[in-house]
């Protein structure tokens, strides 16, 4: 998420150029990460799964209990899970209300083999509280307090907007867990 504000704060100030008689959006796409490990220890009574990374690091996991098919993992196999963010930016209207929402899904992977897709979105309301073009910096507050303040590149993006603008930030995380039998030798 923080990468996503970093994004937000570096790119997505560019979105605010728009004219005050209509709301803009702008999505920023973060990058996708996949990572895979190969299965080296099962204990099925606690659910831990202990995997070895492609650089020899091992990690140890807890299944939680809505992981279906847990008893299908067997040492060996390979889990890759692919890990997708973005953004969606959009410059609110005036008199329109704030929002402060959020959602989560979780689906499992057809067919046999085990996996699942897990996804988070969060919508918040945030205002712009300080431009600094010293430096430049632009700072928002949000809900229950949140503040975030970053440095921004591009200058003529951060004078063209003011402190009280109000942004609606759409964040939606996602990953994507497949397994692969060990291959057979």
């Amino acid at each position: 998420m923080k990468r996503l504000f970093g994004a937000l704060a570096v790119l997505g100030v560019v979105l605010l150029l728009a004219a005050p008689t209509s709301a803009q959006t702008k999505t920023l796409t973060g990058e996708t990460i996949t990572k895979t490990a190969t299965i080296e220890a099962i204990n099925l009574g606690t659910r831990e799964l202990t995997l070895k990374g492609p650089d020899g690091n091992y990690v140890t996991l807890v299944a939680a209990p809505e992981v279906k098919r847990f008893d299908a993992l067997k040492v060996g196999d390979t889990i890759t899970a692919k890990y997708y963010e973005n953004l969606v930016i959009r410059l609110k209207l005036p008199g329109e209300k704030d929002v402060d929402t959020a959602t989560t899904g979780a689906a499992p992977a057809a067919g046999a083999k085990p996996g699942a897709t897990v996804a988070e979105q969060r919508t918040i309301t945030v205002t712009i509280t300080q431009i600094d073009p010293k430096v430049p910096s632009i700072t928002f507050k949000g809900p229950n307090n949140w503040t975030y303040s970053s440095r921004v590149e591009d200058k003529k993006a951060l004078a063209k907007v003011k402190v009280g603008d109000k942004l609606d930030l759409t964040w939606t995380q996602a990953v994507l867990v497949g397994v692969e039998p060990a291959s057979k030798k």
